[in-house]
């Protein structure tokens, strides 16, 4: 069988996709390595989408779910580990599976990127987190450290002030990246302490858990944990081969959120643009699904 349309992702800019798709009049498959929602489900509180005052992380991503079983779209938790191309036809690969479709959508969106210390691997789940609304509670009345200068870093400390006893925030400029809102929201918490032009460049640990960490290979301070929200890096390993990725692993789209490979798409956090926000991701897959299907 050969979809009219697979959608590799299922966060706002796959959904979005396969909802213009569907009403499109496409076969459309949805295929989704862990759970509906992707990256906004570790998001404690969205103010800024349409429609929504104020909506938790996981209750959107619930609600975007929701609407994709009222339109029957068919999808697959699976992972896709190849996507090439057979003339005309896409090949997708997943570690379960191979499909083939007339268009791809690749909406993966983006990962946390950790900082570059030693065993900081080993220390995920044990002191090292990049989810406060996932490990916040695990840390309620302790001293921890966020890491970060930008809307995710505030944000979630801004969560996590309200758990723990005392946050370092660490960032390594002499000023926040955040918006204006939230400099000023971060800067009223009485249990926040700024630490400005710095770098955490070592962790301490005791008996296999997260102890302290070491500021500019100087200052030690002791924490039970550290939230870091440095970056994000695409997961577009899987498309390798196609070429068509700059070096950091984003790939360049058209204004119909078409890649250089006729038929493959992407749209979302992944692709290359100035504004990553929920918003704009929406937007881009319901742009890319309205182009393909009008080839149809």
């Amino acid at each position: 069988m050969t979809y009219d349309a697979i959608i590799i992702g299922m966060g706002i800019a796959g959904i979005s996709a396969a909802i213009y798709a569907k009403r499109g009049g496409l076969n459309v498959l949805i295929l989704e390595k862990e759970r509906p929602g992707g990256i906004i489900n570790i998001i404690d509180n969205v103010e800024n989408y349409p429609g929504y005052t104020s909506i938790s992380g996981p209750d959107l991503s619930m609600k975007l779910f929701e609407q994709i079983n009222a339109l029957e779209i068919p999808y697959q938790m699976e992972e896709v580990i190849e996507l090439s191309v057979d003339q005309e036809e896409k090949i997708v690969k997943t570690t379960q599976n191979t499909y083939r479709a007339k268009n791809v959508l690749i909406a993966t969106g983006r990962s946390p990127i950790l900082l570059d210390l030693p065993n900081i691997d080993q220390l995920i789940g044990k002191g090292i987190s990049t989810c406060a609304l996932c490990d916040g509670a695990l840390y309620k009345g302790k001293e921890i450290a966020v890491v970060g200068g930008g809307n995710s870093a505030l944000q979630e400390a801004l969560y996590l002030s309200k758990l723990v006893k005392k946050i370092y925030l660490i960032h390594r400029r002499n000023e926040f990246r955040a918006s204006e809102e939230l400099i000023k929201r971060i800067k009223k918490c009485p249990n926040v302490e700024f630490v400005y032009n710095s770098q955490v460049t070592n962790l301490q640990t005791e008996n296999g858990v997260l102890s302290g960490i070491e500021i500019n290979q100087e200052k030690k301070i002791p924490v039970s944990a550290l939230f870091i929200y440095i970056g994000y890096a695409p997961k577009t390993d899987f498309a390798s081969a196609l070429n068509i990725t700059n070096p950091a692993g984003y790939i360049l789209v058209d204004d119909n959120y078409e890649t250089t490979v006729p038929g493959i798409y992407a749209a979302g956090d992944i692709i290359i643009k100035k504004v990553y926000q929920i918003v704009t991701a929406a937007a881009e897959g319901a742009s890319a699904a309205i182009h393909f299907s009008r080839q149809k």
